[in-house]
């Protein structure tokens, strides 16, 4: 990232905001040094393996154990051995911990051995013996709806008379639009420790959020919650694969270290990971949606369908994200989005960046592209005369405020690739670089934009209901130590919630200290998800950094002293036994209501903009598609750490170009064939555009220093940019992700071609 494209008072910044020093956990994790959750050092430590099922839905029939086919010592756990409810506790706890009776999805967990070494513990799986009487099978979404079962989710948003409006409407466009799983590839794969530590159960491991963890081990096991220690580790990435997860692998690490008696970890390689866990939900995305002849929107109907696989987990909010961002970021008189979940026996599927944003957002660009061909329009103009902005009302009847920087992000990436010109001048050239009679076989180029926007925050009432806290207190050097529940996953929150703190406190980064994320220390400040970290965490840190400041001030002014050197008066203030601790609670503004029944008022408090270009060439002869190039504009409220607000974006941006051109999950009978990095292929450094990325700020008044949340943001721009590129270099219609050169073809030979 380019730092000259940023305003000078944000370069630098009140303090330390806007200023992008090293990160503290850098060093360490470079060196070598960072414990990780695979490097804990336990005496006595044994390893846990899973049994795990062969069928996408069978009956058990019997499972039995024989202790003698095992190495010594191997102790063994199934569904029986539960002390409490046999469910991991999320939403609801229909999610097995154990298969008991039935399974239903390839992978699933059916029972559990220990031993004292890695080998040992894989050896003994083959002293299992299991009898399946094989079910019938639901592995499509298609299949589902056929079989007319209730979904697991379902939600309805309906603003204005969407019928009436498409019938009066000028031109009616319909479109159907699908993307498949995505695999987090996180760099560290899932791994806990289990052990009993002076009579409390003790859990570390890889996570984004230790209250989860805590919550599902009291719930299954039946233990007080003081009984439970859940601790972080230092965490290898995460991108949701480590928020609903790791409760279910600590569940087992638990269970198969009470069955032994000592400390056990289970640690999976990157095969079982990928069979085992959690994905993006597929989606089938169907609109309809009615415009004038200039291109303004007259109505958007919406139908969204997720494959949720076998369990709930947490598909109901992933779905309500969906549908609260599949009219993308318009304004619209009229919208209808009705959504359904769909159950399959595959394996669930949980939180991924984006949260079901990315899917419906990839339809409605793709909708946005097809209306404009069909009104002669080039995708510019129809973005331009329909981006919602300051004071627009969005379908749950939420209005837009000052900070909505959707206009801006459109106008800059214009101007920085002079976008539309390219793009009409790349359509005309299509047939000579593409189409039947081609001259030459050079690369055909193609450009393509993506308007985008996302809700920071948990949706709805979520941060309602937790009121978040954040404790911060003086220690006897004069140091403050702030307390949260809060994980750095690799997105920068041990550097940025230090900088917050020293701005609001005035005080030097060397005057501060982060407890770790450990449930017996730190408060339950919520899960380090939803674009929440740096806006909603971030803004309770400033605030109890800030508080006590004022009350070492507000002592020294009684005794009639002036402020000096913080630490030593900080010190002398805890030596006089003054109050050294505060607690705030995110309180959000009473103005920001949201029904959920209706799904009417403020979903989200404020959402963060963005706008992206993307340039790539496309082999006629072998449809194999290289992007060549992303500008990425995104609006972020304001940038505490500009550097790692930018890595964020290239990060998401490429994670997104990966989905859009190379990440496809197939199966077979329900288990997936790319179950490893050999087959599941994600994009190395030959595969990866130039990313320009250029920050925008309106800050936000109810963020900290005025920053917005937006690690998800750029996953939901980069899909639809390269989508709209391919088709302006090939006249193919895209509408499926991903866009491999097999889909292309097929495409190509069923003359599936734009039309305009």
């Amino acid at each position: 990232m380019r730092t000259d494209t940023l305003p000078s008072e944000v370069r630098s910044g009140p303090g330390p905001i806007g200023t992008s020093p090293p990160r503290p956990d850098g060093l360490a994790k470079v060196t070598g040094a960072a414990v990780f959750a695979d490097d804990l050092v336990l005496p006595g430590l044994w390893f846990g393996a899973t049994l795990r099922s062969p069928h996408a839905h069978a009956r058990i029939a019997a499972l039995r154990f024989d202790p003698a086919q095992a190495p010594a010592g191997t102790v063994a756990v199934t569904a029986r051995d539960l002390p409490g409810p046999n469910g991991v506790q999320l939403i609801d706890d229909e999610w097995p911990v154990l298969a008991d009776g039935v399974v239903r999805h390839v992978g699933e967990a059916v029972a559990l051995v220990a031993a004292p070494t890695r080998t040992a513990a894989r050896q003994a799986l083959a002293a299992f013996s299991v009898e399946y009487e094989p079910l019938t099978a639901v592995l499509t979404m298609a299949d589902a709806a056929a079989a007319d079962a209730p979904p697991l989710a379902t939600v309805e948003i309906a603003y204005g008379d969407v019928e009436a409006a498409l019938a009066a409407a000028d031109v009616v466009v319909e479109g159907t639009y699908r993307t498949g799983h995505q695999e987090h590839i996180y760099i560290e794969c899932q791994a806990m420790t289990a052990w009993e530590e002076d009579g409390v159960l003790v859990a570390a491991g890889s996570m984004q959020c230790p209250y989860y963890v805590h919550k599902s081990l009291v719930h299954a096991l039946g233990l007080p919650a003081d009984g439970v220690r859940v601790r972080a580790t230092v965490v290898g990435g995460g991108f949701g694969g480590k928020e609903d997860y790791p409760s279910l692998i600590a569940l087992h690490a638990a269970l198969l270290a009470r069955a032994a008696g000592r400390p056990v970890r289970l640690a999976y390689d990157r095969h079982e990971d990928i069979v085992a866990t959690t994905k993006r939900h597929p989606a089938e995305v169907r609109h309809r949606t009615g415009l004038h002849r200039d291109g303004t929107l007259t109505a958007v109907d919406v139908e969204v369908l997720l494959d949720g696989g076998a369990y709930r987990t947490l598909s109901p909010v992933v779905l309500s994200r969906a549908a609260l961002h599949a009219g993308g970021p318009y304004r619209c008189p009229h919208v209808r989005v009705r959504g359904r979940v769909l159950a399959t026996h595959t394996a669930p599927n949980g939180a991924f960046r984006g949260f079901g944003a990315p899917q419906t957002q990839f339809a409605m660009e793709r909708q946005m592209d097809r209306a404009a061909r069909a009104l002669g329009l080039d995708p510019f103009t129809i973005r331009a005369r329909n981006v919602a902005g300051p004071g627009d009302e969005l379908p749950t009847g939420q209005v837009l405020d000052e900070s909505a920087g959707g206009r801006l992000c459109l106008e800059e990436v214009e101007r920085r690739t002079g976008f539309t010109a390219r793009w009409r001048a790349l359509e005309r050239e299509r047939e000579v670089r593409f189409g039947v009679g081609a001259e030459g076989r050079i690369p055909a180029r193609g450009v393509g934009l993506s308007l985008y926007f996302h809700g920071a925050g948990f949706t709805g009432n979520g941060e309602r209901r937790m009121r978040s806290p954040v404790a911060a207190r003086l220690l006897a050097d004069g140091r403050i130590e702030v307390l949260t529940a809060m994980t750095d996953m690799g997105q920068g929150c041990a550097a940025v919630f230090p900088q917050i703190a020293a701005a609001a406190a005035g005080v030097a980064a060397e005057d501060l200290v982060f407890a770790e994320p450990d449930t017996a220390e730190v408060p339950d400040s919520g899960p380090t998800v939803a674009s929440r970290t740096t806006m909603i965490i971030g803004g309770a840190i400033a605030s109890a950094a800030g508080e006590l400041r004022r009350r070492v001030d507000a002592w020294l002014a009684a005794r009639g002293e002036t402020p000096g050197a913080f630490r030593e008066a900080a010190a002398r203030y805890v030596a006089a036994g003054e109050p050294a601790e505060v607690v705030v609670r995110h309180e959000p503004p009473e103005e920001q209501q949201f029904d959920d029944e209706r799904y009417q008022g403020a979903a989200y408090p404020t959402f963060s903009w963005g706008a992206d270009v993307a340039e790539v060439e496309v082999d006629p002869d072998t449809y194999a598609v290289h992007p060549v190039r992303v500008t990425a504009v995104c609006e972020v409220g304001r940038a505490i750490h500009p550097r790692l607000c930018a890595g964020q974006v290239e990060g998401g941006t490429l994670q997104a170009v990966g989905w859009a051109l190379l990440e496809e999950v197939k199966l077979t009978e329900g288990r997936y064939l790319n179950d490893r990095l050999a087959t599941y292929i994600i994009p190395t450094v030959r595969d990866t555009p130039r990313i320009d990325v250029h920050l925008l700020e309106c800050p936000w008044a109810g963020g900290p220093f005025g920053a917005k949340g937006m690690g998800e943001l750029p996953m939901d721009g980069g899909a639809p940019a390269v989508a709209q590129a391919v088709e302006n270099a090939t006249g193919l219609e895209i509408d499926e992700l991903p866009i491999t050169p097999e889909r292309l073809y097929e495409t190509d030979r069923a003359g599936r071609r734009v039309r305009g």
